[in-house]
Formats: C-alpha cells, structure tokens, sequence
C-alpha cells in the first residue's frame, strides 16, 4: 500500500523521535502516583500528638482508636499539598463527634482545635441528641461529610449552610458501622466522596498546604486503611502553606 509523502514523513518522525532526542530518550519516565499508607495497623509510626494525651491514640486489633478525650489533634509527621486521601471511620457511641483535618497548622486554637480544612465526622444521632426541648432541630446534612474552614481558614462552600457547605446527599451510617471517605484536595478545592459517592465540595481555601490532623472531640472512634496518594504541586504562594512546626 502506498502512503502520501506527509504521511510517511510523520511516521518516519514518529519512529525517529527516540533516537533524534538523544539524552531524553534515556530519561526515566516520571514515576506514577502511588497509594501508600498512613496508618500501619501495628503503631503511631508517622504520627505526632499536638495536644491530647499520652493514651488518647492506640492501636488495638490493627484498629487505630481515639478514646476521643481530651479534645485536641494528632498530626502528620509531613504537610502535603495536593493528594487524594481514602479513610474509614466508626463511631462507637451515638452522637459521637470527630474529623480529620487538611492544610492544617497543628496548632492548637483557643477551641483546642487548630486551622484547618475540617471534614467532619459526626454520628447520625448528634442532631438528635443535642437539640434542646422546644427548638429546631439543625439541618440533617450538617452531620453527612459537612467541608468548613476551622480556626479562620477561609473557603467557599459550593452546597452553603452559611460559610459551611453540606452535603447533597445522605450516606452516613450509624455508630458501630463503617463509613469511607475519599476526599480529593487540590489547589484550595475539596471534592468529598461518601460511602462511594461524591456528595460535597469547597473551594477557594485560604491555606493549601499543611499536616493532616485526627481529630479528638469527645467520643471514641475508629479509623482503619487510611491512604495517601500524594500529587503534583501547584502554584501556592507563601501565604497559603501552614508554617512548618519548629521553624516557624
């Protein structure tokens, strides 16, 4: 069969490109993201305590649990920036209340709880529970996978409940059960997935590089198979990084 002349010469560049590059055709291609873990399921290795205390964290039958008093954060022993990160959690008491925390400081505020990316974890009951006699009780999406800034990090929420965003849709289950985030965080922007369904998204956060903290706030939860796919950076400017703990 006979090819046009361009045809052919394209093909011929196609086939050539390695050879007419030189060097580059010898450059290892860039390695792909990869999942690794954060948690071992043996101990708190990669892991440092900010302010609860010494038996707040344990690790027993591969389970990471927070007995969840005193209130306070762990952290990362690393900040990351942009990533993917798959986490499962149970409450084991109604009403419970925990989260884990993105571009975080590690700081702790005048709460106990440092600025951060909140993304919230709380049990079905919370509203329930803590809605006095006679009031209206909150909305049922503040306990589902709620985003906010916490500590003055500032965000917009695309599903607003004030500065907060909720999510779309119900997918929690309740206290003794597993629950699965996986939360997309990149460039200031979250996209949260519940029980294997993007529900919730902010953007526009004010800090886009910092520690992963677990937060402690009042009631024992589990936490198993938490991963991180780490990805490439952004353009973030120096007021949007969390200072580095001991170089502040």
């Amino acid at each position: 069969m006979r090819f046009p002349v361009a045809v052919t010469a394209i093909g011929l560049s196609i086939l050539l490109s390695p050879v007419l590059s030189g060097v580059d055709a010898e450059k290892p291609p860039t390695p792909l993201p990869q999942w690794r873990p954060l948690f071992n399921g043996k101990d708190l290795s990669g892991w440092v305590d900010v302010n609860t205390s010494a038996d707040t964290w344990y690790v027993e039958d591969g389970l990471l649990v927070c007995k969840g008093k005193p209130i306070g954060v762990m952290r990362s022993e690393k900040q990351y920036e942009n990533f993917i990160l798959h986490i499962e959690w149970r409450h084991m008491e109604p009403g419970g209340n925990s989260g884990v925390f993105a571009w975080c400081d590690a700081v702790p505020g005048r709460n106990r709880l440092p600025k951060g990316m909140e993304i919230q974890m709380l049990e079905l009951d919370w509203v329930k529970l803590r809605t006095k006699p006679g009031k209206t009780p909150p909305p049922i999406a503040y306990v589902h996978g709620e985003l906010f800034g916490a500590g003055g990090l500032k965000a917009t929420p695309d599903n607003p409940r004030g500065n907060r965003s909720k999510s779309l849709e119900n997918r929690c289950l309740p206290h003794g059960q597993w629950n699965v985030y996986d939360a997309v965080c990149v460039d200031g922007a979250v996209k949260l997935s519940v029980n294997g369904k993007f529900v919730n998204s902010i953007r526009n956060s004010s800090v886009r590089k910092g520690y992963l903290c677990l937060e402690s706030e009042g009631a024992e939860i589990h936490f198993r198979n938490i991963q991180i796919m780490e990805l490439p950076p952004g353009i973030t400017t120096p007021k949007q990084i969390a200072p580095v703990i001991g170089e502040q």
